[in-house]
């Protein structure tokens, strides 16, 4: 929520070339944008998770944008027929994006990718994987928890209880 007290960024600030690329272009150039950006992804991630406050990750966005950038006019200016060979049998072969019918020119991408811009298509299940991240942004200081009074003060164990009419009361302790 944001109060009058709340200080927003300056337009400038939050200006930033963006990916203005369609869903195929992302889908077919998705795997090799994750694996080499995936210092800047994740060091944006972790800041977002330990300050609680995406204005303080306003750097850490523009590198996971500019890193995507570069990576796409890398592969504009080294790979651009396979690449689009590659995005034209996604959006055309199916109308799902299946990526099983177009595995021949996802292996001449993935050449093309390896040998120019030295990326390796990563295996199955790689960005599901745990990893651990070596940041060298200094760590937030620790919040404590706070502490509410219980609104409703406890009842004492020895009031007497009586006898339920029609079942009994603790059915649902074993």
């Amino acid at each position: 929520m944001a109060t009058a007290k709340t200080i927003l960024p300056e337009e400038s600030e939050l200006t930033v070339q963006e990916v203005n690329v369609g869903w195929t272009v992302l889908q077919a150039a998705s795997v090799y944008i994750g694996k080499a950006c995936e210092w800047y992804n994740n060091e944006f991630m972790l800041c977002r998770q330990e300050e609680r406050d995406p204005r303080l990750c306003l750097k850490e966005g523009k590198d996971v944008t500019a890193c995507a950038m570069d990576v796409l006019k890398k592969m504009k200016k080294h790979c651009l027929e396979d690449f689009n060979a590659y995005m034209y049998c996604l959006e055309r072969s199916s109308g799902t994006l299946e990526l099983s019918r177009c595995r021949l020119t996802q292996t001449a991408l993935d050449n093309c990718v390896r040998t120019n811009l030295h990326i390796e298509r990563p295996p199955f299940g790689y960005f599901c994987e745990a990893k651990v991240h070596n940041t060298s942004r200094p760590r937030p200081p620790k919040e404590e928890p706070i502490e509410f009074p219980d609104p409703v003060p406890g009842l004492s164990a020895d009031i007497p209880r009586e006898k339920s009419k029609y079942f009994n009361r603790f059915w649902f302790k074993s």
